[in-house]
């Protein structure tokens, strides 16, 4: 039987150890990772090579996570995305949700909450 690849997920955080965090996270867990620092990076990485899931923070400069779930859910329904931010105690979340993020996770979160949550998403 020919071995299953391993799913991919583009992280997307401007905060650098975040980034490192929750890419060694599922990267050891067996997923394929790629990082971006902005949506705008996030778009342009997506495009190039698309993802099964992406995890983006919602609050970043140049273009914040809503407009990149926004605008990958229009061009790409089956994505699966998870909406994560810490910023005034998670308001923002809701909004992630209303305009198609499958799911949110308020900051800080544990690696094994982030481990359930891809896992559930991805099937």
């Amino acid at each position: 039987m020919k071995p299953r690849p391993a799913a991919s997920v583009l992280i997307v955080d401007d905060d650098p150890a975040i980034l490192k965090l929750l890419s060694s996270v599922l990267g050891a867990a067996g997923y394929e990772v790629a990082e971006a620092s902005d949506g705008r990076q996030a778009m342009k990485l997506f495009r190039e090579r698309p993802s099964d899931l992406m995890i983006t923070d919602l609050i970043m400069p140049d273009q914040e996570g809503v407009e990149t779930i926004t605008k990958l859910r229009r061009d790409y329904p089956r994505l699966k995305i998870i909406a994560i931010s810490g910023a005034f105690g998670g308001r923002y979340l809701r909004v992630a949700e209303l305009l198609g993020a499958d799911t949110v996770l308020q900051k800080p979160f544990t690696p094994q909450v982030l481990l359930d949550t891809v896992r559930k998403l991805l099937g």
